[in-house]
């Protein structure tokens, strides 16, 4: 920040794609900003764009999440977070973790249409294409492929009508409170918190009849 202030030109160079995207490169901006220093982004290869462009779904609308959380819990949420969003999605993942989200992707969201790619625009480039479901059965089956990792799912169907509320809240209620679960599956479907808790409690009371989710 002092060279630059002193008048020098700096450039941020990647060798892994665009520099800031899903690194803290960004609070380097954020200072240059705040001082008034001007700023220039000179984009080079994207692997995100690269994949959505490149995986056969809708590129009209789409949501960036970034790397989902390590822990499972933590990632189930961050999933159930974004299970409404009307939007191809786009996550980067480590490579040893790619079956274990793709499988926490099927049960979250559903049974849509996906894409994993590798090694996008390298000499081992892979796209592989199919229904979450399918493709974590793949990657648990062959293991952990090499490479970098993007993978895009698909949006909600448009014409499946509602987001399925039961299914949020079954996954829900297993990880936390019933409170909890109707606060979190009322802010990513949509539905009034209300309506969402009523469903909860018959859920959680079925729950314990039966001793089934």
């Amino acid at each position: 920040m002092a060279r630059l202030r002193a008048g020098e030109k700096i450039a941020l160079v990647s060798d892994a794609g665009t520099p800031l995207i899903s690194d803290p490169g960004y609070k380097l901006v954020r200072e240059a900003v705040d001082e008034n220093i001007a700023v220039y982004a000179a984009p080079g290869a994207s692997a995100s764009l690269a994949a959505l462009v490149s995986a056969g779904l809708p590129t009209d609308r789409f949501l960036f999440a970034g790397f989902l959380p390590s822990r499972r819990s933590a990632r189930r949420q961050s999933l159930r977070e974004v299970v409404a969003v009307p939007a191809s999605l786009v996550f980067y993942e480590s490579a040893r973790r790619l079956a274990g989200s793709l499988g926490d992707m099927a049960e979250v969201l559903g049974p849509r249409p996906a894409a994993v790619a590798r090694e996008l625009t390298k000499l081992y480039e892979e796209i592989r294409r199919g229904p979450l479901d399918e493709l974590a059965a793949h990657y648990a089956a062959t293991g952990a492929p090499k490479g970098e990792v993007v993978i895009v799912v698909g949006a909600p169907c448009k014409e499946s009508g509602e987001v399925d509320i039961d299914s949020m809240l079954r996954d829900a209620l297993a990880e936390m409170s019933l409170r909890d679960a109707a606060a979190t599956v009322s802010e990513a479907s949509g539905q009034p918190r209300r309506k969402v808790y009523a469903r909860a409690l018959e859920l959680s009371k079925g729950r314990g009849k039966d001793g089934s989710g």
